[in-house]
């Protein structure tokens, strides 16, 4: 649903007056087992967009054909679109995807405008693009330490990653927004802007450059507390929206 949100600038609360089959030269491209509808629907909400909408949005559909080969009825639907302006007409829109006609739910609804806030709030955490530095430093104890891990970011914002190992403990983990590592910060709750922000965007292993300037015990130690956060996020699962 993040990434659904991302690539849609516009974000509507809608319900499907006219649903018209496009049939012919119009429809030659239509992947099997789908029918293109030209749908109209009122606007109950704008969720997310630049400015002001029009009351009523037409757009194209390709949607799925039913199990026993008629097609779908939508007149009437409640659905939230996720799409784009189409530019010189402020009545048509486009669908970012073939998953951006979803049926309305409240669960929908929540989520939709959640992660819609977390995007344009001011402190939204930045994208990130990769890693840069890793350091480790050893405890004065058998199997303590300290990993540090500078992640790079599309507007180059400051993001790192802190995991602190102590003899008999489990390690923590704990990600900073800022030049300043805040000793009561700890891990992205689930489902979070930042952890989404992590989860899918952090590789699967520390480049081997990240780790160049650290003897080779240290280089190891901080692979493995590099896996630790990973295994922690937990996997970025990508696919069409479950709803």
């Amino acid at each position: 649903m993040a990434d659904l949100l991302i690539g849609s600038p516009l974000v509507l609360d809608a319900t499907i007056a006219s649903a018209v089959r496009i049939k012919g030269a119009e429809a030659a491209n239509v992947p099997p087992g789908f029918m293109r509808f030209y749908i109209e629907a009122d606007v109950t909400a704008l969720i997310r967009g630049p400015g002001a909408i029009p009351p009523r949005v037409g757009y194209v559909l390709d949607a799925r054909v039913g199990p026993d080969g008629r097609a779908p009825k939508y007149r009437k639907a409640r659905v939230i679109l996720f799409a784009r302006p189409v530019p010189g007409d402020a009545t048509q829109i486009q669908l970012t995807g073939p998953d951006s006609q979803q049926a309305w739910s409240p669960e929908l609804d929540s989520l939709t405008r959640r992660i819609s806030r977390e995007l344009v709030a001011p402190d939204a955490p930045p994208v990130v693009t990769g890693i840069g530095n890793a350091f480790h430093v050893t405890g004065s104890l058998p199997g303590e330490g300290e990993t540090q891990v500078f992640l790079t970011t599309q507007d180059n914002r400051p993001v790192s990653l802190s995991i602190l190992r102590r003899p008999g403990e489990q390690p923590r983990w704990a990600v900073a927004l800022s030049e300043i590592v805040d000793d009561a910060a700890g891990p992205p709750q689930r489902d979070t802007l930042l952890w989404y922000r992590l989860a899918c965007g952090l590789p699967r292993a520390l480049p081997a450059r990240s780790t160049q300037a650290l003897e080779p015990a240290d280089a190891e130690i901080a692979q493995a507390d590099y896996r630790f956060v990973l295994q922690q996020l937990g996997p970025c699962v990508r696919g069409p929206a479950a709803y």
